[in-house]
């Protein structure tokens, strides 16, 4: 980092190069520096339909699971691994959203199961 004469501005240079990929260009950074996280959006999305899905059952405009599955024409086994999503603690959902979640938290992950208390979801992710 270097100071310019004016003790209002600071430049900062970071070593990188462009990188052609499948058509699109990519930044790659010096070892050592990790790129930005973003959020998952598989897992994001995921998060959305169910508890836009809790809310329509919790609101009664579907009686069923297995109603809502039809109406949204999916399965209902599936329905109901995704509507597990929001049995996940807040610190967890927060963390899914901005991106900062672990390496650990990924959509498969959470669709195969996790602990229903959220101290227990917390030590293991």
């Amino acid at each position: 980092m270097t100071r310019s004469a004016s003790a209002d501005t600071v430049t900062l240079r970071v070593p990188f190069r462009l990188a052609k990929r499948g058509g699109r260009k990519e930044m790659h950074l010096p070892e050592g520096i990790a790129p930005p996280r973003r959020p998952d959006d598989a897992l994001v999305k995921a998060l959305a339909r169910a508890f836009r899905w809790k809310r329509m059952i919790d609101i009664g405009r579907h009686a069923t699971i297995a109603d809502l599955a039809a109406q949204e024409g999916i399965a209902p086994s599936y329905l109901t691994r995704v509507l597990r999503l929001t049995l996940l603690a807040p610190d967890i959902v927060e963390a899914i959203l901005e991106g900062q979640q672990g390496p650990d938290v990924t959509l498969a992950r959470l669709m195969v199961g996790f602990p229903e208390e959220w101290e227990r979801q917390l030590e293991s992710f």
